[in-house]
């Protein structure tokens, strides 16, 4: 998609590629406290170059619209779990999936936690000025072992029913499971005892009614995932070291984003050393 730059009135204004506020770039070897949210770091466990672009260089790269549907899903979610924080009683899913022993966790800084744009979990990863963050969607209590369950809403809309091991399976949901195992580590870094199980809340809207009517309807599945967190601290290390470097990286071949800046520039900056005959045979 194309991304028009726009002010806080909604009116066009000139893009730059850069970002205006200096604090949301890191400096290699800087003093001050940095953080580091939990899709920065899939980003660069994706793609380094654009990673290192990004919160090295400063570059502003073109936004995504937002989901307003999969958002409306996770904010009636959290009021149901919510009424049910407050009274301290189980779910109806909780009651409906044999889990009738788990309440939502009441804590005083869970509205904090759940906010990801401004506060979210952080761990300040050692003794570094890294400070890593992420906004959970919901955090679940084992009323007996006390441990807590990390939790994360999703919403699509598919035919026929959710079937959980395919759901963990698919290459396009690995970035899921790197997210829970992200939560579990900063829950774990936080002195918090998180059970092993974690929970995908999937909510499939159905695609076979025979109306709209105003009216979406969904099947609601909890997949159940083991988090891993052995591999984090490896990747973590590296992506500071990468951080505190002056080089930027290799791209990965696979990505997208470089290779259309590749070919963009190609075509822009020197239209007529390329034949086009050979850029369109990189291009498709």
């Amino acid at each position: 998609m194309i991304d028009l730059k726009r002010n806080s009135k909604k009116e066009p204004v000139k893009a730059t590629g850069l970002r205006t506020r200096a604090s949301s770039s890191y400096s290699p070897n800087q003093k001050e406290d940095f953080k580091i949210s939990r899709g920065r770091f899939s980003n660069f466990l994706t793609c380094k170059r654009c990673f290192y672009l990004d919160r090295v260089k400063g570059l502003d790269p073109p936004g995504t619209p937002g989901w307003t549907l999969n958002e409306t899903t996770d904010l009636l979610l959290k009021k149901e779990f919510d009424y049910c924080r407050e009274r301290q009683i189980p779910h109806r899913l909780f009651i409906d999936n044999d889990l009738s022993h788990l309440v939502p966790f009441d804590h005083p800084e869970i509205d904090d936690w759940r906010n990801s744009l401004h506060k979210g979990l952080m761990l300040r990863h050692k003794d570094t000025n890294i400070i890593l963050t992420g906004g959970v969607d919901d955090i679940w209590q084992h009323k007996i072992t006390k441990q807590l369950i990390v939790v994360d809403y999703k919403s699509q809309a598919k035919l026929g029913r959710v079937d959980k091991q395919d759901y963990l399976d698919d290459p396009y949901h690995e970035g899921y499971k790197i997210q829970m195992d992200f939560y579990a580590y900063l829950l774990k870094g936080m002195g918090f005892d998180v059970h092993k199980t974690s929970y995908f809340l999937v909510c499939n809207a159905k695609r076979d009614d025979e109306e709209f009517n105003k009216r979406m309807n969904f099947d609601e599945y909890l997949v159940p995932y083991d988090w891993n967190i052995d591999w984090i601290e490896e990747k973590i290390e590296a992506m500071v070291s990468l951080m505190n470097k002056d080089q930027i990286p290799e791209p990965n071949l696979s990505c997208k984003n470089c290779a259309y800046s590749e070919q963009y520039a190609k075509l822009v900056c020197n239209p007529m050393k390329n034949d086009s005959k050979e850029i369109q045979g990189n291009l498709f």
